[in-house]
């Protein structure tokens, strides 16, 4: 096995505390794991906060405001509602209303499934698309991760960084994949990414020629000219996302991609119900076969 991104997260931090006195923030980050094995195992740099959310958020801007440019550490993203005022309301508008940079790298872990119940599972960077001023990524690949270090260490602004537990064992990149003669083309984001290259690989076995776009810069939405010449021609396109369906990011994508090639384009990520801890209730991103029904229904229509 290569370089994996919980790899990559690890050596970025300990270079960032030891070359540039960077600064880790964040509660429980040596107490489980070091965060999935994703935070350097050492006392220099890292710093745990108690159990103070709002408190522990406005520790990090302030930080980042001195000069440090800290990460700021959310073991799950379900703890970011609680941890959301200062870094909505202050490191995303510095510098439209005073002028300065707040360079602050929020890393926020997305999980699922496991019996994680309410509290601890979902992937909710679709409200923080909402904010001007904070772009958000969702890196699922070693190379995707480094290219957005190397874009939040050459600006000054903040970061929302949606991250997923299933991606940090993952050693492999993944080229987006388009094809002559595609029937349909797959937009994915975060988890969901992964199943959709399951689906795509389930599909061309029954005849079905299938675009997959891997989507990671999610605001600003980066999309390469060639995946949208790719939708044109396919005239069919579907959006995938591990947030929630309704009022989420793979619907705002739809709407974007529609508007921008005139194709109608459809939406499928999580339902609109709270997780339970019983794997019967669980909440998951797309699945393979959840993602082969719909196109099939898709190109039936």
């Amino acid at each position: 096995m290569g370089e994996t991104v919980a790899d990559t997260i690890r050596e970025l931090t300990r270079r960032h505390i030891a070359d540039n006195n960077g600064l880790v923030l964040g509660q429980c980050l040596s107490a489980v794991g070091w965060v999935q094995n994703t935070v350097p195992a050492q006392e220099m740099g890292i710093e745990e906060l108690p159990m103070t959310d709002v408190a522990g958020a406005g520790i990090a801007v302030g930080a980042a405001l001195t000069g440090r440019r800290p990460i700021f550490i959310l073991r799950f993203q379900s703890l970011v509602w609680l941890n959301a005022s200062p870094l909505i309301n202050h490191a995303a508008k510095v510098k439209a209303v005073f002028g300065y940079g707040c360079p602050l790298f929020i890393r926020a872990s997305g999980d699922e499934g496991n019996s994680m119940g309410p509290v601890h599972s979902g992937v909710h960077h679709a409200p923080f698309m909402y904010v001007p001023g904070l772009p958000v990524v969702a890196p699922m690949t070693p190379g995707e991760y480094k290219d957005v270090w190397g874009h939040f260490m050459a600006h000054d602004d903040p970061m929302f960084v949606s991250e997923h537990r299933i991606s940090y064992i993952n050693d492999k990149e993944f080229p987006d994949q388009i094809e002559d003669g595609a029937q349909v083309t797959l937009f994915a984001a975060s988890a969901s990414r992964f199943h959709a290259i399951t689906a795509a690989e389930m599909l061309r076995e029954e005849g079905v020629r299938v675009n997959l776009i891997h989507l990671f810069w999610l605001k600003p939405l980066r999309i390469p000219d060639a995946a949208l010449d790719s939708l044109r021609a396919s005239g069919k396109g579907l959006v995938l996302d591990s947030g929630y369906e309704i009022c989420g990011a793979s619907r705002s994508i739809a709407y974007e991609l529609t508007q921008l090639t005139g194709v109608a384009v459809r939406a499928l990520a999580l339902e609109d119900r709270v997780p339970g801890v019983a794997k019967r209730l669980e909440n998951l991103s797309p699945q393979p076969d959840q993602i082969v029904r719909e196109i099939k229904d898709m190109l039936e229509t």
